[in-house]
C-alpha cells in the first residue's frame, strides 16, 4: 500500500498562488507517475498535472502556463505551483500515485485538499 498526504490547500484571491505537496510512504517503490486531480462540486474529478519519474510532465490546456509540477524523487514528494489562481480553479484537489508491481497496475489516492479562489 501506498499512502499520499497532501498539504498547501486554502483560501486565495484570484491571481493569488498556492503551493500544493503531496508526501508518499509505504511501499513506494516501483511508482511510475504522480500527478493532480480536482474535483468541483458537481462535476466529474478532472486530470490537472501529471509527472512521470523521468520527469515527463502533462497538463490539461485550462492550467497550461499558470500552474507547474514538480516531483522529488528522494523524498517521494511531488508538488504543484499554482500561480495567477483563478475563481474556476476552485476544487478539492487530489494526489495520485500509479505504481506497477509484478506486472499489476496500482493507483492510489490521497484524501484531499481544498482550494478556494475567490474573485
Amino acid at each position: 500500500q501506498v499512502q499520499l498526504v497532501e498539504s498547501g490547500g486554502g483560501l486565495v484571491q484570484s491571481g493569488g498562488s498556492l503551493r500544493l505537496s503531496c508526501a508518499a510512504s509505504g511501499r513506494i517503490y516501483s511508482i511510475d507517475a504522480m500527478g493532480w486531480y480536482r474535483q468541483a462540486p458537481g462535476q466529474q474529478r478532472e486530470l490537472v498535472a501529471t509527472i512521470t519519474s523521468g520527469g515527463i510532465t502533462n497538463y490539461v490546456d485550462s492550467v497550461k502556463g499558470r500552474f507547474t509540477i514538480s516531483r522529488d524523487n528522494p523524498k517521494n514528494t511531488v508538488f504543484l505551483q499554482m500561480n495567477s489562481l483563478r475563481p474556476e480553479d476552485t476544487a478539492v484537489y487530489y494526489c495520485n500515485a500509479a505504481q506497477t508491481l509484478f506486472g499489476v497496475k496500482y493507483n492510489y489516492w490521497g484524501q484531499g485538499t481544498r482550494v478556494t479562489v475567490s474573485s
